[in-house]
């Protein structure tokens, strides 16, 4: 579908951040070279003196009509991809999952700009069940070797053992004071700091910045700490540094001048970029510094004022027709005498010399008609257990069920195309035929089985 205001094509215009001499457009917002459709966020600005309509040339990009309003798409309306489910509402026993889509895009999807689905979880797990604590072990040693310390003891959760995550309540650790009545040793203390050593570098940066430095040591000897009792080594460094003076500066590196333009618009058709080069002069590189880093070239917003391309795509295939034979005057229903069916579909949405649909717009097939033909029937196994519903309403259930399924004639399924002719055609029954089955739970077509979802999350919107 082609939106309206692509038929007005804009006058070129190039927006580039940091250049004057433009006037913002009406309605100006910023345009995005990407629109994520699984967060519904914009992606790589292009810039932000672009109007809607110029922005959305490619229905690729995305928008905001200001910096603090929501993403768009410039694309027609759609549903987004499923959310991923989340976690069970539960950790233990029976709870549900929820997941959701939103719609993006200009326009709507229905009366709905969110849906959900809600499925049961966790029909397997168990709940904790909380353990009780063993005997205390025997006091550990002293924490120290003299004068007075610490002492602890510990026990452990297996009396009995928790299960399914459970835990003991309290601590598993007790600790006392303890006295070793011993004497402590003697600690060291520094002796007087050495000469100053040779300078770290042979050249100092020339403006603010770290310096080069020399260094000189001491030694843990007034007293030295004693060995028994063993003493605690001299708190602190051995050594100190101080900054070196009279060298000389150190090379210099080069820094970014201005950008200046460099290049036409990257693209022919909606947005694109156009290029800007620097030099890396203020300052040049000095004493021997090193060229600037980085990339010397930046990429700013361009709009060509053309449309882009935009390739048709299929509509769904058409209901088969019913199944008939125009030659026979007769009745073909449930009887063993092939008949023909047709199918159509669309190239929709093709514009601005996009490519055209690939593939035929009409499909025939053979038939046999069994439509509301008596045929005998057999009973499915039980489905998978089906979503919770309502998703969003009150008391939701999920079901599952077994179905009494015809069981089809046993009729040529391949046809010759005519007489002397190799060439075979597949056939396919056609209708919806009458299946009879013995009766199950006083059932004759459907037996359905519900049970009500439990522990169900709240739908956020």
């Amino acid at each position: 579908m082609m939106l309206p205001w692509l038929n007005r094509v804009p006058l070129l215009l190039a927006v580039a951040w940091g250049l004057g001499g433009l006037e913002t457009p009406a309605e100006a917002s910023l345009c995005y070279e990407i629109f994520d459709d699984t967060s519904g966020s914009c992606v790589e600005l292009l810039g932000d003196g672009l109007s809607q309509e110029e922005c959305c040339l490619n229905l690729q990009y995305g928008f905001r009509l200001h910096k603090d309003a929501p993403c768009e798409a410039c694309r027609p309306a759609a549903w987004s991809e499923w959310s991923p489910w989340t976690p069970c509402s539960v950790s233990c026993g029976e709870g549900t999952q929820q997941r959701s889509q939103a719609c993006y895009g200009q326009g709507d999807c229905g009366q709905e700009s969110r849906r959900w689905e809600l499925k049961p979880c966790g029909l397997d797990g168990c709940c904790p069940v909380m353990g009780g604590w063993s005997e205390w072990a025997p006091w550990g040693p002293c924490s120290v070797t003299c004068l007075r310390g610490a002492q602890t003891r510990e026990r452990t959760c297996t009396n009995p053992a928790p299960t399914c995550g459970g835990t003991c309540p309290g601590s598993n650790v007790e600790t006392r004071s303890c006295d070793t009545q011993q004497i402590c040793p003697t600690h060291g203390n520094w002796g007087s700091w050495g000469n100053w050593g040779a300078c770290s570098a042979t050249c100092t940066p020339e403006g603010p910045g770290p310096k080069p430095n020399k260094q000189r040591r001491r030694q843990c000897n007034n007293p030295a700490p004693s060995s028994n009792p063993p003493g605690n080594r001299c708190p602190g460094d051995d050594q100190e540094s101080q900054a070196c003076a009279g060298l000389p500066f150190c090379p210099q590196d080069g820094n970014w001048g201005t950008w200046k333009p460099f290049s036409d618009c990257s693209v022919t058709c909606a947005v694109g970029r156009r290029l800007e080069k620097r030099l890396c002069d203020s300052p040049a590189p000095k004493y021997g510094g090193q060229p600037c880093r980085a990339s010397d070239t930046r990429s700013f917003a361009c709009n060509t004022g053309v449309p882009c391309p935009v390739d048709g795509h299929w509509t769904e295939w058409t209901e088969w027709t019913p199944c008939s034979r125009h030659t026979f005057t007769g009745k073909i229903e449930c009887r063993e005498i092939p008949g023909f069916q047709r199918r159509t579909r669309k190239c929709v949405d093709r514009a601005h010399d996009g490519k055209r649909c690939p593939g035929e717009l009409n499909e025939m097939r053979n038939c046999y008609s069994i439509n509301m033909c008596t045929l005998p029937g057999i009973w499915t196994d039980w489905s998978p257990w089906g979503l919770c519903e309502p998703a969003c309403g009150e008391n939701p259930m999920r079901s599952r069920k077994r179905e009494c399924k015809a069981v089809y004639p046993d009729y040529s399924m391949d046809i010759q195309a005519a007489a002397g002719s190799s060439k075979v055609f597949n056939t396919s029954f056609w209708g919806k035929p009458w299946p009879k089955c013995e009766p199950l739970e006083g059932q004759r077509l459907r037996l359905v089985e519900t049970v009500p979802c439990q522990n169900v999350l709240p739908c956020s919107d």
